[in-house]
């Protein structure tokens, strides 16, 4: 028997209101308050056009961002043969996200708004030689007085990440043997942390971190294949690809430092040979300055582990001054850093490659150089297009500004950043 004609009408409403709620869900919110970020003020009829997602979806969800005060309307755009068309923005101080850089030679604690500028920042000791448990009682107490000196009230803070050196188990937030935290290994600190903060902690990679920081805040539009080169004592990249931070298997992606550049190189201690870091890291370059530091009297090198980076600053400033010795070796890093780039460039097709990290604070612009030249020789695509080469406008602070940004993203556009829960 053919079913009535109210039945048929009853089940192409049924779907419409299913295909509704799925164009309404956590992935398309995500998708939504990604473009406006990258837009910087766009309407809805634009925001159907790109999407291809129906007007009663994105009216639905910009209704929702808007009722949630994560969107708000900005005045109105000239008509294309219609009437005016209603702008929208992210409301940038709808949230706040704190972030902590985790040191052996300093802790940064940044805050920031939606849109990624800085409201607050703080710089302290690292954490040197103290066990993981008296760092970490010390980190909370840096957090609430922290939070209180910008003014922070609590409902506006959407969460705080803390990012460090090396592999990090995602799940657990535990750290896996961080090169310069040599007493926090399998170390966990999200747990640690949560049971003394009323607010979700998130535990991540610092190249990570910075990566999406810099994607956030510069308004890079998702459909740009982009990356991160992030020099801190070691050597990362993050990667955002589609618009979400590429993770990897283990949240672990993006080990740059550890691309052997020569086969049967030098022995690194993550087991492999030939590993970039122990050629251009900032320790790899501080002890060939020692080897001939004859060449480099006067520059008040200490040549000691605690020194490391501000010898590497010293170096660096001597560099670009123009001294010699000093700017054969950072030279040298460089070229290398490049040559690893263009590896990464090539396996992802970059349209986009940002330079951060305190490596990167003093001769960032011999870095970049390097690499540009590099690129425009050896990019495999480079007759399809280039590849945009910038230096970080805030490189020391990077890790801890994406930090931030890592904890708005999964708030306010869920399914592109981490899990957050308390």
């Amino acid at each position: 028997m053919w079913p009535s004609h109210y039945a048929l009408e009853d089940r192409r409403e049924g779907q419409l209101a299913r295909r509704e709620s799925v164009q309404s869900g956590p992935g398309s919110q995500a998708l939504i308050v990604d473009l406006i970020r990258s837009a910087g003020t766009i309407s809805r009829t634009e925001l159907t056009e790109a999407t291809g997602l129906t007007q009663p979806s994105i009216s639905n969800i910009v209704r929702r961002l808007i009722e949630d005060g994560l969107v708000r309307e900005t005045g109105r755009a000239a008509p294309r043969g219609g009437k005016p068309r209603t702008l929208l923005e992210i409301n940038a101080s709808a949230k706040y996200g704190v972030g902590i850089q985790l040191g052996f030679e300093s802790i940064t604690l940044v805050a920031t708004d939606v849109r990624g500028g800085v409201v607050g920042r703080q710089l302290v000791d690292g954490a040197g030689s103290a066990t993981p448990e008296q760092v970490t009682d010390r980190l909370v107490t840096l957090y609430r007085g922290f939070v209180a000196g910008v003014g922070l009230a609590a409902p506006s803070i959407a969460g705080v990440a803390v990012v460090a050196p090396g592999p990090i188990a995602q799940l657990g937030g535990v750290l896996l043997g961080p090169p310069t935290l040599v007493r926090w290994d399998d170390f966990p600190l999200q747990q640690a942390l949560q049971e003394s903060l009323d607010v979700p902690v998130v535990v991540d990679n610092d190249a990570a971190a910075a990566a999406v920081g810099e994607f956030w805040s510069r308004q890079v539009s998702r459909t740009e294949s982009f990356a991160c080169v992030y020099m801190g004592t070691g050597i990362g990249a993050g990667m955002v690809l589609g618009g979400a931070l590429y993770r990897g298997s283990s949240s672990n992606a993006g080990e740059l430092g550890h691309i052997s550049i020569e086969v049967d190189g030098v022995p690194c201690h993550c087991g492999n040979r030939g590993c970039l870091e122990r050629y251009a890291a900032p320790a790899a370059v501080m002890a060939a300055a020692e080897a001939s530091r004859d060449r480099l009297d006067g520059l008040g090198l200490g040549f000691a582990p605690e020194t490391l980076s501000r010898d590497f600053d010293q170096l660096a400033r001597a560099a670009v001054s123009g001294h010699e010795a000093a700017l054969d070796l950072i030279r040298f890093s460089a070229d290398r850093v490049a040559a690893a780039s263009v590896t990464l460039a090539n396996l992802l097709d970059l349209d986009r490659l940002v330079l951060a990290g305190p490596g990167m604070a003093v001769a960032g612009s011999l870095y970049a150089r390097a690499i540009r030249e590099r690129l425009e020789q050896r990019f495999f695509a480079r007759r399809a297009h280039p590849i945009v080469v910038e230096l970080s406008a805030n490189p020391r602070d990077a890790a801890a500004i994406g930090a931030a940004s890592l904890v708005l993203q999964g708030t306010i556009a869920p399914g592109h950043g981490p899990a957050l829960t308390r």
